[in-house]
């Protein structure tokens, strides 16, 4: 998410919005490292009615292996509404996962985060 608080997407500048692009690449690099992901989901919500519950603007980058158990067909209501309940992830395993992000790519992040982000 941008530094500076925007609740859209629109209301970044241009270089804020290259910004959470680049992020993006190195993320993706840093959670394949972490998590041994295949491939990834990228969302942001925009709006109240499109369930944005904080105003600003933030980007959730989930990665995924084949046969997780997330939804990966193309049916919206499926796809971005889970049904049924998950287990929560252990705190340790976050910092875990976080720990193992940080130190394979954090010339990369600390060059992004850097940026006007």
């Amino acid at each position: 998410m941008p530094k500076r608080c925007v609740a859209t997407f629109e209301e970044m500048t241009s270089e804020e919005q290259k910004a959470v692009f680049d992020m993006i690449k190195t993320m993706k690099k840093a959670l394949k490292v972490a998590s041994g992901c295949e491939g990834f989901n990228f969302a942001w919500n925009e709006d109240k009615v499109a369930g944005q519950t904080v105003a600003h603007f933030h980007l959730h980058i989930v990665p995924r292996k084949k046969d997780d158990e997330g939804v990966y067909n193309y049916e919206p209501r499926e796809f971005l509404y889970r049904p049924g309940t998950r287990a929560i992830t252990p705190q340790q395993e976050l910092k875990e996962i976080a720990n193992i992000i940080k130190t394979t790519f954090s010339s990369d992040l600390v060059a992004i985060m850097n940026k006007n982000l």
